[in-house]
């Protein structure tokens, strides 16, 4: 396979939701990719979308929320097993409005910054994951 034939490498961004020193994870549908893992809202960047916009987006779709988005808190580029590689953006959502609702997840859950560990994450979340566990990214 050539550099002209290596697949894309997929545009991805996600909020770090918090409310009471909890944080907002979701459970992935039983019948989509990756089942019933753990993520962090948001989804893929659509072409000649910005990270930020993408994120509005994304969260209006999942959870029928109007974020306002801050600083970005981490940066990562994946590759699973498979071969596809992606690329993350995690932007802290510094808040929202709008009743927040269930639209695509298996289950919602706030949870403890020492918790977040415990859940079964995607793959390409685990540093994150492990930094906001440690308290080195604060909620």
């Amino acid at each position: 396979m050539g550099v002209a034939d290596k697949p894309a490498v997929k545009q991805v961004v996600a909020g770090v939701i918090a409310r009471d020193g909890k944080v907002l994870i979701c459970q992935r549908s039983k019948d989509g990719p990756m089942p019933l893992k753990w993520e962090f809202p948001g989804g893929k960047i659509e072409p000649q979308e910005d990270a930020i916009a993408a994120l509005e987006r994304e969260l209006d779709e999942e959870l029928g929320i109007s974020a306002t988005i801050g600083k970005r808190v981490a940066h990562i580029r994946h590759r699973y097993r498979k071969g596809h590689e992606v690329e993350l953006q995690f932007y802290r959502v510094l808040g929202y409005e709008g009743e927040m609702q269930n639209r695509i997840f298996e289950q919602l859950r706030w949870v403890e910054r020492h918790e977040i560990a415990g859940f079964d994450f995607l793959d390409a979340d685990h540093d994150l994951v492990r930094q906001i566990a440690s308290g080195e990214i604060q909620l």
